[in-house]
């Protein structure tokens, strides 16, 4: 990754959190919170660029726009809105359990 790069990065990383400041303080909470399970358990691909949490963001200014509380676009169960974004996509737990399999399959070689 060039100089340039990280810098363009970076720039759009902050006009991304200049967004996020703008919601309303319950999409903001919430919004965090989101980032901070798909952080965990997330993509493998959400370190490729801030393609899904725009996606999010741009899905709550929508929600802002029509007038709507946080929890009526994410529904109550924000966990479980989390796992239907990311259900078709490899996650570092698949990625953990190929290892083991594979280290399992190894061994009985």
């Amino acid at each position: 990754m060039s100089i340039r790069e990280i810098m363009e990065g970076k720039k759009e990383w902050r006009a991304h959190v200049s967004r996020i400041k703008a919601l309303p303080k319950d999409y903001q909470i919430v919004y965090k919170e989101i980032q901070k399970y798909l952080f965990k358990v997330g993509p493998v691909d959400l370190n490729e660029g801030i393609g899904l949490l725009s996606e999010i963001l741009s899905f709550f200014e929508e929600g802002v726009a029509a007038g709507k509380g946080v929890l009526e676009v994410t529904g109550k169960d924000v966990a479980a809105f989390c796992d239907e974004l990311i259900e078709d996509s490899k996650t570092y737990a698949d990625l953990y359990q190929e290892s083991v399999h594979e280290k399992i399959i190894k061994d009985k070689k």
